[in-house]
């Protein structure tokens, strides 16, 4: 895959007195358009770019809901999906929380699902949400198109936190919606430009350079995770494991409680004590500054990233054994 040149132009000439393709760059711009191409192709839909995963988000609400309308959010979902649904729902916006391991429930207008979830590692049946009436949106930041192609199995859009995997280096904030039906994708491209949540063509190239190497990213990922996984497992320091089978993304409890996890996240030395996830260097941190009582206090989430695995698992396991 070759990555274009970087475009940053904001303004390109009119064509005959009439703007042609690329007029402002709000609107959108040859990089960006490069980029949506590319994950577009890997997902099987028409990608488009935001500023953020959030971005993309609360574009999805303001463009395909009503005040008055209700979301299914999948339970144990990314905490940030739902603080965000609070914020709207000063402007009518509802939503109930569901187990996206069964059945979504009746009268809602938008199913949300996250595979897998973060930072629970439920994956949801996507079956059963594609027999529900309701559009059906499924997060994979965690599982990538590599994993997962969500718009083959009956979702009508997918989203990622294209800052997390799909980038993979922690230098990116970035947001991305792709849609199964083309007149969705115009509806949500023309929103975007009404309202600027729009990605940089910095972060479209950047993006681009990701996906380039996102297959083999993710089979190391999942090769030092599935690992990982397994030794955490049957480590005395360690009361619960969880972790969907494939992609970088786990959390486990430590035993001893809230007081132990915390000796944990500040006792690694390679693994980076840190938010977020899906980058080259591995991070982890405990949830419940974050979350609050809905996460054990003792839960921590781990982003395996692309060390070598046993540099990896002796400074987990150091950090363990303190």
């Amino acid at each position: 895959m070759t990555v274009p040149p970087l475009d940053r132009s904001t303004i390109w000439p009119y064509e005959d007195g009439e703007p042609g393709e690329y007029h402002y760059g709000r609107y959108r711009n040859p990089t960006q358009s490069a980029a949506e191409r590319a994950l577009g192709e890997l997902e099987g839909g028409e990608a488009l770019l935001f500023a953020s995963g959030a971005g993309a988000c609360t574009a999805v609400v303001l463009a395909f809901l009503q005040p008055g309308t209700t979301i299914a959010l999948a339970e144990g979902a990314y905490y940030g999906t739902s603080v965000l649904f609070r914020e709207l729902e000063t402007w009518g916006l509802r939503f109930v929380e569901f187990d996206q391991t069964g059945e979504p429930p009746d009268g809602v207008d938008l199913i949300w699902l996250e595979a897998p979830s973060n930072p629970f590692l439920t994956m949801p049946d996507l079956a059963a949400a594609a027999r529900h009436p309701a559009p059906v949106l499924v997060d994979a930041t965690a599982a990538t198109p590599v994993y997962l192609r969500a718009l083959e199995q009956g979702a009508d859009y997918v989203l990622h936190s294209a800052t997390k995997f799909l980038t993979g280096h922690h230098d990116v904030v970035l947001g991305a919606v792709v849609c199964r039906d083309p007149g969705d994708a115009q509806r949500l491209g023309d929103l975007r430009g009404r309202t600027g949540i729009i990605g940089s063509p910095e972060n479209a190239w950047l993006l681009q350079r990701g996906l380039a190497t996102l297959e083999v990213r993710m089979r190391r990922h999942t090769e030092n995770a599935v690992a990982i996984a397994k030794r955490l497992t049957g480590h005395d320091a360690v009361e619960h494991v969880r972790y969907p089978g494939f992609g970088g993304l786990l959390s486990f409890d430590v035993a001893g409680g809230a007081d132990a996890a915390r000796k944990v996240e500040t006792g690694t030395l390679r693994i980076l004590n840190a938010t977020s996830l899906g980058g080259a260097r591995s991070t982890l941190e405990t949830r419940r500054r974050w979350e609050g009582e809905r996460v054990p206090d003792n839960l921590v989430r781990l982003s395996v990233g692309l060390e070598p695995l046993e540099e990896l698992w002796d400074d987990l396991n150091r950090a363990l054994s303190r």
